[in-house]
């Protein structure tokens, strides 16, 4: 089976982050397109959401960002099946620069299928399980790396705070994939100030934070109303990389909703390449580290 085109499109001026690149949030607010369209090609969209009221949402992403999307680039994502398992599907999403045919991003999303009304994990039938693997795709992105993470929270920063907006629901009636990264670049932009990459600092240096690696795990669904906390902390320091861990929880009911693991260089805004952190900028950040 070739590979579905499930999205195409364009990066809009104000998608364009501090970075002069596309944020992160918008990549992942189109693989949820692009989940969503793979999803309506498997028979598993939005009318058999409504009809069984079971669904497949998301349960983790493996993101690498390899190219930059700038302003006014054109795109496009396609989509297949790496694996069908009992109640989930991992989906293998490839996003290219529609200008040059290169692959910019490539994205293992993991969406388990699920009682919409209880959040409970129901298994696929194997007729459903029979039309997935007629949509396996040989997938060739990088390996995931496992790291030590902390046990707890202890070292971690309070990085972002605020409740979730009615305007944020997607089609399954919870907060939607790219407001949780939206959260997560807030809280990004704490953690690092913590140690001196403050905003100044990349005004005045001509320098930014350019992410290339996420791993994300959700949870937990967030709904309207429900009170938002980030903590984060700084893992570990790198000539020119960074690794912190973002942990996301209800504060309403102290449950851990998500948690994201970002990695990313410290960037030459005009040379659009990483440049080793300076030697006091280092020490800084060391003096910071959590132990994993």
């Amino acid at each position: 089976m070739s590979w579905l085109e499930t999205y195409r499109g364009f990066v809009y001026r104000w998608e364009v982050d501090h970075n002069d690149h596309l944020t992160v949030a918008y990549y992942l607010a189109r693989v949820a397109d692009a989940g969503l369209g793979l999803l309506e090609a498997l028979g598993l969209g939005p009318a058999y959401m409504k009809r069984s009221g079971r669904g497949c949402v998301t349960s983790d992403c493996y993101v690498r960002y390899q190219r930059e999307l700038r302003v006014g680039d054109i795109l496009h994502i396609e989509s297949g099946v790496i694996r069908a398992e009992r109640d989930t599907l991992v989906l293998g999403h490839k996003v290219f620069n529609s200008e040059n045919g290169e692959v910019c991003t490539t994205v293992e999303q993991s969406v388990r299928h699920v009682d919409l009304k209880r959040r409970a994990a129901a298994r696929l039938t194997p007729a459903q399980r029979r039309v997935a693997e007629g949509r396996h795709v040989p997938w060739d992105g990088p390996p995931r790396e496992q790291r030590p993470r902390p046990r707890g929270l202890a070292g971690f920063r309070q990085t972002a705070r605020d409740t979730v907006e009615p305007s944020e629901l997607d089609v399954f009636g919870q907060s939607g994939l790219a407001h949780y990264i939206h959260r997560f670049s807030a809280a990004n932009g704490h953690a690092i100030a913590a140690f001196g990459m403050t905003p100044g600092y990349q005004r005045e240096q001509r320098r930014g934070f350019s992410t290339f690696e996420f791993q994300l795990a959700i949870g937990g669904a967030l709904c309207p109303g429900d009170p938002v906390r980030v903590q984060s902390a700084l893992l570990h320091v790198g000539t020119s990389s960074l690794r912190l861990l973002h942990v996301m929880s209800n504060e309403r009911n102290g449950e851990r909703v998500a948690t994201l693991e970002q990695l990313g260089v410290h960037l030459d805004m005009d040379a659009r390449k990483s440049t080793p952190l300076s030697d006091e900028l280092r020490a800084r950040a060391r003096a910071v580290l959590v132990s994993p």
